[in-house]
């Protein structure tokens, strides 16, 4: 897939590669092993600016959380395509998704659609993945998700 396509994908659905978020500690954006590459963490930041931040069934809604998994996902594409190009990856392996939510909310599937349903619309066949759901006590920044993802490259 070349930059111009998956730009063009992205503005279908009114969003924008952002800037790329700097790590928060001594780690790699995107770690490439053979012909894996690992995304790390990624959070609802637009171009420097901290989305999201609160707790889904609390301060934030579903709705809230959709939105943010969608972000956190243009943000791994953005990391992708600066460190790697989509025009050299194969496809999508597998997502983990991160959340903090109040006691007894329980609509993590539907939040971490938001991430899924966006790499299907983006990248089509390549954007097909496994993912993993993971309720934690805090987030750094007080973020109310964040997540990684893997890749396999041509």
């Amino acid at each position: 897939m070349e930059l111009k396509e998956l730009q063009h994908q992205l503005k279908v659905l009114g969003l924008n590669l952002p800037e790329l978020s700097k790590p928060g500690g001594a780690y790699v954006s995107v770690n490439v092993r053979g012909k894996l590459a690992f995304v790390a963490i990624q959070f609802p930041i637009v171009n420097g600016q901290f989305l999201y931040q609160g707790r889904f069934g609390d301060t934030l809604s579903t709705e809230d959380g959709y939105a943010a998994a969608q972000l956190c996902a243009v943000n791994v594409l953005a990391q992708v395509q600066a460190r790697i190009g989509f025009d050299k990856v194969e496809g999508m392996n597998h997502m983990d998704v991160y959340f903090q939510a109040a006691p007894g909310w329980d609509e993590s599937p539907r939040v971490a659609d938001g991430a899924s349903d966006l790499f299907v619309k983006v990248l089509g066949d390549k954007g097909v993945h496994a993912r993993a759901i993971a309720g934690v006590k805090d987030l750094p920044r007080n973020f109310s998700i964040g997540i990684t993802c893997s890749f396999t490259l041509l």
